[in-house]
């Protein structure tokens, strides 16, 4: 008969953690890797395909690169259209254990993104919400660290206002259209400037431009 003394014990214990823990590691990279190359097979032949309110391709890679980096889970967009940037946001969110809130006020918009998060694979990281973002976004309780806000341009600077308070410090809120000359973008920068609880700055070599505000305290600027 084999007796086995707490040390013993111990190693086997540690071993078996060890072996688990390998074991679903490779489990979850081969399931990202197999929503990553779903997703990126679908973008691809999709790519000429979003014209109806849709962020080119090249600013749907800079949200995901920017979720990547932040490691940010708990997203908010305001505007879906058909789908194209938050399929770029869940596709970050299936690699960071992340889920994205999208609203979309149009039905046939909202219906046509519903069917491309099937086909690309990313329904179970979207909640998709028909609804009025500027009844919505006062209703979500959040907390978010992660908004990307593409819709009505008039309502941009009340859109950030609901917000804010529901945004985690080092989170960020990241807008479309931020240098577009057909609205008028350069007072709502400088708005967002004047906020002293976030920190903007403005990626101009985007086709539309993106300002990204990261939230560096905790109390709310009432502007």
């Amino acid at each position: 008969m084999i007796i086995l003394n707490i040390k013993s014990i111990f190693k086997i214990l540690l071993m078996i953690v060890l072996v688990f823990q390998i074991s679903t590691t490779a489990q979850e990279s081969e399931e990202h890797g197999s929503i990553d190359s779903k997703v990126e097979a679908f973008l691809k032949d999709h790519r000429n395909d979003w014209h109806d309110m849709n962020i080119p391709f090249q600013d749907g890679k800079f949200l995901h690169d920017l979720i990547i980096e932040n490691n940010y889970t708990r997203a908010l967009e305001i505007g879906t259209s058909t789908g194209h940037s938050a399929i770029w946001i869940a596709r970050a969110l299936s690699k960071t254990g992340g889920k994205l809130i999208t609203i979309e006020i149009n039905e046939n918009r909202y219906q046509q993104a519903v069917e491309n998060f099937k086909e690309a694979g990313v329904s179970e990281f979207i909640d998709a919400r028909l609804a009025d973002a500027h009844l919505l976004v006062k209703e979500l309780d959040g907390p978010f660290d992660f908004v990307f806000s593409d819709a009505d341009k008039s309502w941009y600077r009340q859109y950030f206002i609901d917000v804010a308070p529901k945004i985690t410090e080092g989170g960020c809120y990241v807008t479309h259209n931020a240098t577009a000359r057909w609205w008028n973008s350069a007072e709502y920068i400088d708005y967002l400037k004047s906020r002293d609880d976030f920190k903007t700055t403005v990626e101009k070599d985007q086709t539309s431009g993106i300002a990204i505000s990261y939230k560096n305290q905790s109390k709310i600027n009432p502007k």
